[in-house]
């Protein structure tokens, strides 16, 4: 296809995942494909686009670590500074896909579409959703209207930002969702629609990401012996999912003290999945001692998305006041 006026280039980089696999009909195992996901798209398309493609990795998203991430967030700046594309596409397992995503969030300067997409079913298993996931996801890359909106996730027909989306199903084709605030708009056959926008976006031009950020639960009759072996592990910080509005076991707060004498940050987000923490109750554990303690509060953030964004801000900074900024 040869360029045009008004002709639009979109690049898709593969990173593996299920959208990449084949079910073997005989044992029902999900594995990889030699099958490019791509094979059977170009004739979907409209004749104004332009599609080039590249595997960057081949690895089940269980596999993807933060220094994949960086590689990856790395590869988006080089290719875009060396061709003028319109818009990304990656595609990614669904596992980490979440993750993947709001680091590049975090990590991308630019204005043009970034879009991550996926598939809960392979691509030969009875309703496959990979390749419509693609094709939905290029549409959304190919839209004007998408700039400017930081990192979105493409699944099922819609549109989340990355900061919002989770899987919220382990097999549901519809698994990704944004509890509390909706997608951001939706794809049909032939159209792209938005309806909600971002007012805020966190950028950082980060140049490693090597620092060791630990992510706990909180349980009923939890005592500090879980917070003493992540503190006395080495870590960089901490993340916890603490109960409710952002309340611990009063057990925990000698530990978490000991952490924090340490120099070691602590991040809290609620392990509910719709609202935020905040410093409400006054009894021991409750969110006002936390607070006063010097832990950070993390506004609206997952425990996973924390924990990323805690690893992104400690290559800019350890001083605690800027970290808190960070997160408010």
């Amino acid at each position: 296809m040869e360029d045009g006026v008004n002709m639009k280039r979109i690049l898709v980089i593969h990173t593996g995942g299920t959208i990449s696999m084949k079910e073997n009909k005989e044992t029902g195992e999900v594995n990889t494909s030699s099958k490019h996901p791509l094979d059977e798209i170009s004739t979907m398309l409209k004749g104004n686009t332009v599609i080039e493609d590249e595997i960057l990795f081949y690895l089940p998203s269980p596999h993807i670590r933060p220094d994949h991430m960086l590689k990856l967030g790395r590869s988006i700046h080089e290719k875009m500074s060396k061709k003028n594309y319109d818009g990304i596409v990656i595609t990614h397992g669904t596992d980490t896909l979440e993750e993947t995503a709001y680091f590049l969030d975090l990590f991308l300067q630019t204005r043009k579409p970034v879009v991550v997409t996926g598939a809960m079913r392979s691509s030969n298993e009875i309703g496959s959703d990979g390749l419509y996931n693609l094709l939905s996801a290029i549409r959304v890359a190919n839209c004007d209207e998408a700039q400017d909106k930081g990192v979105l996730v493409v699944m099922n027909d819609e549109i989340h930002t990355a900061k919002n989306v989770t899987k919220t199903s382990t097999s549901n084709v519809a698994t990704f969702q944004s509890p509390q605030y909706g997608p951001i708009g939706i794809t049909t056959k032939t159209e792209v629609f938005f309806h909600h926008k971002m007012t805020r976006r966190d950028s950082y031009p980060i140049q490693n990401i090597g620092k060791q950020v630990a992510l706990i639960k909180a349980y009923a009759g939890m005592d500090g012996t879980l917070i003493d072996a992540v503190r006395e592990s080495d870590v960089d910080g901490l993340v916890i999912e603490a109960l409710g509005q952002g309340n611990l076991p009063p057990e925990t707060v000698d530990a978490l003290e000991r952490t924090l004498n340490e120099g070691i940050p602590i991040v809290l987000v609620s392990r509910c999945y719709q609202g935020i923490v905040q410093d409400t109750y006054g009894y021991p554990g409750g969110g006002r001692q936390l607070k006063e303690m010097g832990i950070i509060f993390a506004n609206g953030l997952t425990g996973p998305k924390a924990r990323i964004k805690l690893m992104v801000a400690l290559e800019m900074t350890t001083n605690m006041t800027e970290l808190e900024h960070m997160f408010s």
